[in-house]
């Protein structure tokens, strides 16, 4: 039997139309019927790191693009809190920041705000909090989603919700070290070019999960079906351990970290991954 899909009571059916999620004349059709599937498949995993937070949770979403992501997490979820609750869009296309802008101003959206920065000026801007509670990052390219990391990180932040895209960095070491890594029977796992895409693509989420652990973050790696037609569809999310808020690292993962980085002669990626 098919699933029956409705929009939730109290949704923004302007903002759904705006994310061609409904037709203009306010239809669901095949196509958007898939597309609000996804949102709700993305909702239920970030909904309960909501309300873990409270009622007044600050959330940054690093390479927000059309801020798709906020504005969906807004309208199910922040704009019935009634405490100082926050979405923070950082992109560095001013277009779309400012298109954000206006489309948050239209739907009385308050507690939003965009801001056209870099990852390493966010870190420092004064328009964001000195911590914050949610960290997410969807489909950012390549090494985006390991300055988000860095991000959350610098922030302190309670949770990280990941979903890696593109992810070329790894491929490109072993590709250049290639000839001195065949020497070790391991490096059949990427001789051949299209493994060692898809081997440094693997990795790469590896190391990064590695590397959360290490900071005292408890990871759950699970998928994200049919976000965005997209094969990247790896979901990676953090907790802060409660017993490691205090402590830096974790020892044994950044020793296990350290092994895979030497293994696989990446160890020039090593404060990528630190």
């Amino acid at each position: 039997m098919a699933e029956i899909l409705k929009i939730r009571p109290g949704q923004s059916i302007e903002l759904l139309k705006e994310l061609h999620i409904l037709t203009r004349d306010g239809k669901l059709n095949q196509d958007s019927r898939r597309k609000l599937k996804q949102v709700y498949h993305l909702y239920h995993f970030i909904e309960p790191l909501l309300k873990e937070s409270g009622p007044d949770t600050a959330l940054v979403d690093h390479g927000a693009g059309k801020s798709y992501l906020g504005f969906i997490l807004y309208d199910l979820f922040f704009k019935e809190l009634a405490g100082a609750s926050h979405i923070f869009g950082i992109e560095t296309r001013p277009e779309l920041v400012e298109k954000s802008q206006e489309l948050a101003k239209r739907l009385g959206f308050e507690r939003m705000s965009f801001l056209n920065l870099s990852v390493a000026d966010s870190i420092t801007s004064s328009a964001l909090p000195p911590a914050v509670d949610v960290v997410t990052a969807l489909h950012a390219c390549n090494t985006a989603t390991d300055d988000a990391i860095h991000f959350a990180l610098a922030k302190q932040a309670k949770f990280i919700v990941l979903v890696p895209c593109c992810q070329a960095e790894v491929a490109a070491v072993l590709k250049k070290n290639k000839s001195q890594q065949l020497k070790a029977v391991l490096s059949e796992l990427w001789r051949h070019p299209i493994h060692t895409r898809e081997f440094g693509s693997n990795v790469t989420n590896v190391l990064r999960c590695l590397q959360l652990e290490a900071h005292g973050y408890q990871v759950t790696v699970t998928e994200l079906v049919g976000w965005e037609h997209s094969m990247k569809n790896e979901l990676i999310l953090a907790k802060k351990q409660e017993a490691r808020k205090h402590q830096q690292t974790n020892p044994g993962a950044a020793k296990r970290l350290q092994v895979l980085l030497q293994e696989l002669g990446l160890e020039e990626l090593t404060e990528r991954f630190s």
